[in-house]
C-alpha cells in the first residue's frame, strides 16, 4: 500500500489530541478508533484474499470477498457507534463524527492513490 492510504491513521492520531483538548467523551474516541482499526485490519485481510483469488482466476470469489467484507465492515462500524450512543449520547455522536471523518479521508486517499498509480495492484502480494 502506498503512503497516502495511511493518512486516515494520521488523522486518527490527531483526533486524539482534539478529543483531549476539547474535553470530548473519550468513550466516543475509544469506540470510533477501536472499530476503525478493526475494520482496517479486516479490509487488509480481505484485499489480500481478493488478490489471491484473482491470481487464481476466481473473479467471482474475489468479488464476493470484497462485497461481504465491505458490508460487514459498515455493519460493524454502525453497531459500534450505536453501542457508544446507547452508553452515552454524546459519545455516540462524537464516535459517529470521528468514523465519518475517517471514512471520508480514507476514501479520498484511496481515490487519489488509484488515480496516480500507474500499475494495478492486482497480482502484488
Amino acid at each position: 500500500m502506498s503512503p497516502p492510504k495511511y493518512v486516515d491513521l494520521v488523522v486518527l492520531a490527531a483526533a486524539l489530541a482534539v478529543f483531549i483538548i476539547g474535553g470530548l467523551p473519550m468513550l466516543g474516541f475509544a469506540a470510533g478508533a477501536g472499530v476503525w482499526l478493526l475494520q482496517r485490519g479486516i479490509q487488509m485481510l480481505a484485499e489480500r484474499r481478493a488478490n489471491q483469488e484473482l491470481r487464481a482466476g476466481n473473479r467471482q470469489r474475489a468479488m464476493a470477498t470484497v462485497a461481504v467484507s465491505t458490508l460487514g465492515r459498515v455493519g460493524l462500524m454502525a453497531a459500534a457507534v450505536l453501542a457508544a450512543g446507547i452508553a452515552e449520547r454524546e459519545a455516540g455522536l462524537t464516535s459517529a463524527i470521528l468514523v465519518a471523518v475517517l471514512f471520508t479521508v480514507s476514501f479520498a486517499a484511496q481515490g487519489i492513490s488509484h488515480l496516480f498509480n500507474e500499475e494495478p495492484e492486482v497480482g502484488k502480494a
